[in-house]
């Protein structure tokens, strides 16, 4: 049986959109390279964790850190970057997601 990741944060639904981006699409967790823990943003990570955020560096990019709150997939950066829906259940991202992902992501 495939065990289900722990989000950590401030979640308000199911499909782990959190206090701070909670629009039908904000459907991710992002497992932070720093704490190997999956948080639905960076504020989450700021008010829970007990260190600063470290972005993946691109050498890492093909790990899986990208966790779809509809089918509970876990996609590599490299995917996630790619598309604009989960390849699994066809749920769609939110593109501007894009805005934050230096937070996240190296260049």
């Amino acid at each position: 049986m495939t065990r289900t990741p722990e989000v950590f944060g401030k979640t308000a639904d199911e499909h782990i959109r959190c206090v701070h981006y909670a629009t039908d699409l904000d459907i991710i967790a992002i497992r932070f390279a720093c704490c190997d823990r999956y948080f639905p943003c960076h504020l989450c990570h700021s008010e829970t964790a007990d260190h600063p955020a470290q972005q993946w560096p691109r050498e890492q990019w093909n790990q899986p850190a990208i966790l779809c709150g509809m089918c509970w997939t876990e996609l590599t950066i490299v995917t996630y970057k790619s598309v604009d829906e989960c390849p699994k259940c066809a749920a769609p991202f939110n593109p501007r997601c894009a805005a934050h992902s230096d937070l996240y992501f190296a260049s």
